[in-house]
């Protein structure tokens, strides 16, 4: 399949990318950091720059690329666990405005898939909860795929080293989940260790 990755250098994304590639997909890889489009390209990646604010430049890209599939693996949250804050209003609008921009960047396109982040645990009341409710609701309206992710943990996450509480997945059966939920039929997938990519 043609893969417009967006969110390909986070700590899932970055792991996904060789992942495609190896399977025999073509992954457009979408970045902000210009600095970061060599790598994605030794990789075997075409680096796209590219902010998902952006909706003009989104839907060109997009559009350009002409994807089978929209893999949104997007956040906006710090590097350290100790600077994340109670509500982060950054990673609430990704879930809500960027996953707009995406969806709207191939709402009239046939036939392309739409597969997103979420996440298995219960949130808090709040902006963030909200917008990962809105982010579920957008993307099953087009007939595409939630995965709802435990917490992640192993190397490069939050919790490298240790064990967050449950739900969890480790990073490296996220993404091997993941690229399995690819042909999933439209609805909510659970991706933990306990019930990996299991029907919610």
């Amino acid at each position: 399949m043609r893969i417009y990755l967006a969110g390909a250098t986070g700590v899932i994304g970055s792991r996904l990318v060789s992942l495609l590639i190896d399977a025999g997909h073509t992954v457009a890889a979408m970045t902000r950091s210009a600095n970061k489009a060599d790598l994605l390209a030794s990789i075997g990646a075409r680096p796209v720059i590219c902010d998902v604010f952006d909706r003009p430049a989104l839907t060109s890209a997009v559009r350009g690329f002409s994807p089978d599939l929209v893999l949104h693996e997007l956040t906006d949250l710090p590097d350290r666990l100790a600077d994340l804050p109670t509500e982060s209003l950054l990673n609430a609008r990704i879930r809500r405005e960027g996953t707009r921009n995406l969806i709207d960047a191939v709402a009239d396109v046939t036939r392309v898939k739409v597969v997103a982040q979420s996440v298995a645990w219960a949130m808090r009341p709040g902006p963030e909860a909200a917008a990962a409710a809105s982010l579920e609701e957008a993307v099953l309206a087009t007939g595409g795929v939630v995965l709802r992710y435990g917490f992640f943990y192993g190397p490069g996450t939050y919790f490298d080293g240790q064990l967050p509480p449950a739900p969890r997945v480790h990073i490296d059966v996220a993404a091997a989940r993941t690229i399995e939920a690819l042909d999933a039929p439209s609805g909510i997938l659970t991706v933990v260790d306990e019930i990996s990519a299991s029907p919610a």
